[in-house]
């Protein structure tokens, strides 16, 4: 009989808010505008992700420079307001599309201002209180509207291409250059929702840590598992694209691109597992060869068994 032992929880905790953000992805992703897409109509350009993949590299140096120089604080502010501002941009479109009959009523756009107030709201009490709790949810939220984002602003192909690379940029900058944990550590200490907290014990304070290189370095039980915000958004891409960007059919009353996107998702959380094994050892991973090799292997499997054709998408059917 398998029995789960305390320290495996952190690792559940996690594969938890996986499935949760790209299941939230999945949902909310409907309700956004064509102007949310972030390089324009054509989603097919294999262009379009070394766009997003020069940014990751300039916000990361950037980001290395500041914690070099000690400016941390000024770099905490301009991210608690990228934080406001995305959360405003996810809460939005969802509310007005569940409160329009009431703006209707009154001729007044009340759900504008509800999705500032929340923003505004999460936001403070993010830096006024940055426990695990309130880190992971507004992680998972923010997550779930980036993931969305990404995922209907490239096709099938520009999502390969980027998986990929950030999968080799992921093994190279925790294993070869190594300038991936001295980032995560930084990060940690302005405690912004870039990294995800999962404890041993409700009582842990994650307000109080200063970093997380002592924490790898020391032989003692760890008190709790950090993944990347990015590790959980990234894979989230692929199933949104699915969704949005494969060919419309049913098979066995069940819609095909969201049969697909499920099975992505169900690789990702193979790839979760795997990753979380590595983990539990001792050790920092990179995290996203794993859960970016499992998302791709997740989605060729079900596209192939649900449309018969080795083109998995990345060529448009004529």
């Amino acid at each position: 009989m398998f029995e789960i032992k305390r320290k495996h929880l952190p690792a559940i905790a996690i594969i938890c808010m996986l499935v949760i953000t790209h299941m939230l992805a999945l949902n909310v992703v409907h309700t956004y505008p064509q102007e949310y897409q972030a390089f324009g109509e054509d989603v097919d350009d294999p262009t379009n992700p070394l766009i997003y993949i020069g940014v990751i590299l300039l916000f990361t140096a950037g980001m290395l420079l500041v914690f070099k120089y000690g400016k941390e604080n000024y770099l905490q502010y301009a991210i608690l307001g990228v934080v406001g501002l995305t959360l405003f941009y996810v809460f939005y479109p969802v509310l007005f599309r569940a409160g329009y009959p009431l703006i209707e009523a009154l001729q007044f756009d009340l759900m504008f201002f509800i999705s500032i107030s929340l923003a505004i709201a999460l936001t403070y009490l993010l830096y006024k209180k940055p426990e695990w709790y309130v880190v992971n949810s507004i992680g998972i939220i923010m997550g779930a509207g980036i993931a969305g984002i990404f995922g209907m602003s490239l096709g099938i192909l520009p999502v390969f291409i980027l998986l990929i690379a950030l999968a080799v940029y992921d093994f190279i900058s925790v294993y070869k250059t190594k300038h991936m944990i001295s980032l995560a550590s930084g990060v940690m200490k302005m405690k912004v929702p870039v990294m995800m907290v999962v404890p041993q014990k409700a009582s842990y304070s994650f307000a109080d840590k200063k970093g997380i290189e002592q924490e790898l370095d020391s032989d003692k039980q760890r008190e709790a598992m950090f993944i990347g915000l990015g590790d959980i958004i990234i894979p989230g891409i692929l199933p949104v694209a699915a969704t949005l960007h494969l060919p419309a059919m049913w098979v066995g009353g069940h819609y095909a691109p969201n049969l697909v996107a499920l099975g992505s998702v169900a690789g990702a959380v193979v790839g979760m597992i795997m990753l979380t094994r590595f983990v539990l050892k001792g050790k920092p991973h990179a995290g996203l060869p794993l859960l970016n090799s499992g998302t791709i292997l997740g989605y060729m499997i079900s596209y192939f068994v649900i449309y018969q054709n080795l083109n998995f998408g990345l060529v448009l059917p004529w």
